[in-house]
């Protein structure tokens, strides 16, 4: 692949997050919705296709790695919009649960061409002091960016909840194609063979993380949190959407648009989320272990008992509240945590245990995805939901024990 123009690389950073975010953030408003409403997909259903999503992603990493690795940066970048497109348009097009499945599994592989590959490309072009800058800005400026998908996906999905998903599946091809004419690639040269994603690699990773973390009791505790997060997670997410739609009359927004709820929800939930960072930002230490521990141990119950009572909530005004005050939670969760793992660890290991934390994540993930769907099936989507509040419970034990160990 070659490039006919030559675009600044740090403007076309910027158009990467702008659009990208614009576009995932119009299909994400209607994805659950339609894959409830019009595809019809029963609560088991719905979980496995994010199940097959997280396996997908979690099988394709290394080879696609290779790729990024061996071949160009710039080459997978590209190839993982065009494929991540496709995905989608696939389940627009498709409202029935074979070909949806079969859309996880081309989007979860054109995730992974891009997983790591985009940062890398950036510090490769501009330097690594630059490209941390421009982490920051590219921050803002998706935020603005999904913003302003949300808002389209209301206008766009108004009469055919399929359309946001269609457009923004046909967004993400077009910057696939754009990136062909527009993006540079000067700074890459191939990783050393010793230094590449191959599964004798990740299993390397996997022990070195292993022998660091069993050399750390705390660390473990702490990863420990990361697995149970994984456990509750998925269920949620695939399954709150259907909870609202089979428990409460939902109000009308701009006329009967089921959209525009759910767009105006989560635009509320993202504006909330930015004050709530910015709060824990000051308030918290993030140079302590035990503050970092003691505001975790907050959220994490926080999350677990908002999210029993979103499941057993008899009154929509309550329940939405819960909603905003899990997903508020969560995001606050997300840099504490990493900050968390980060804590008091030798340069060498640093890399190979966030490494083994995302994994860990991502097993959590695809274990009690499938378990919760199961509980759905044979009893109700509420009981569903109130487990994955109470699988996460533990987890708070395993925070206790993380900040004893700080202060020992």
């Amino acid at each position: 692949m070659f490039n006919h123009l030559k675009v600044d690389a740090s403007k076309v950073y910027l158009f990467i997050e702008f659009t990208a975010s614009a576009f995932f953030s119009m299909m994400f408003v209607t994805m659950s919705l339609y894959e409830a409403t019009v595809a019809g997909l029963t609560p088991l259903q719905l979980v496995l296709v994010g199940t097959t999503l997280e396996v997908s992603a979690f099988l394709f990493e290394v080879p696609t790695g290779i790729v990024a690795d061996v071949y160009s940066r710039r080459t997978s970048i590209i190839i993982g919009y065009l494929l991540m497109g496709v995905g989608f348009l696939v389940e627009g097009l498709f409202p029935m649960f074979l070909p949806i499945l079969i859309a996880q599994v081309i989007w979860g592989l054109g995730y992974t061409f891009t997983s790591g590959a985009t940062q890398a490309w950036i510090s490769d072009e501009v330097g690594e002091e630059p490209a941390n800058k421009l982490f920051m800005r590219a921050t803002q400026v998706g935020l603005v960016a999904s913003l302003f998908g949300m808002g389209l996906a209301i206008l766009i999905g108004a009469n055919n909840v399929a359309l946001p998903i269609l457009f923004g599946a046909t967004g993400v091809i077009a910057i696939g194609l754009v990136l062909i004419v527009i993006m540079p690639e000067t700074g890459f040269h191939p990783a050393p063979k010793e230094d590449r994603n191959t599964w004798q690699h990740m299993w390397h990773t996997f022990n070195e993380g292993l022998k660091a973390v069993r050399a750390r009791p705390r660390l473990m505790s702490i990863l420990g949190v990361g697995l149970f997060f994984g456990l509750y997670s998925e269920g949620f997410d695939r399954l709150w959407v259907k909870h609202l739609l089979d428990t409460f009359d939902l109000p009308v927004i701009f006329g009967n648009n089921q959209v525009a709820f759910f767009a105006v929800l989560r635009i509320a939930a993202a504006l909330l989320t930015i004050l709530a960072v910015r709060f824990v930002e000051k308030r918290v230490d993030s140079g302590s272990p035990l503050a970092i521990g003691r505001a975790m141990f907050i959220v994490t119950g926080v999350i677990a008992v908002a999210m029993i009572g979103f499941a057993v909530s008899p009154f929509l005004s309550l329940t939405l509240g819960l909603y905003l005050v899990i997903n508020i939670f969560r995001a606050v969760s997300t840099p504490l945590y990493s900050g968390w793992v980060n804590q008091k660890l030798d340069s060498n290991v640093r890399a190979t245990v966030h490494s083994m934390a995302g994994q860990v994540d991502a097993i959590g993930q695809i274990g009690g995805g499938p378990s919760v769907g199961l509980v759905a099936k044979l009893f109700s989507v509420v009981a569903a939901i109130a487990t994955s509040g109470f699988l996460l419970l533990p987890a708070m034990f395993l925070v206790g024990r993380a900040n004893r160990i700080s202060i020992e």
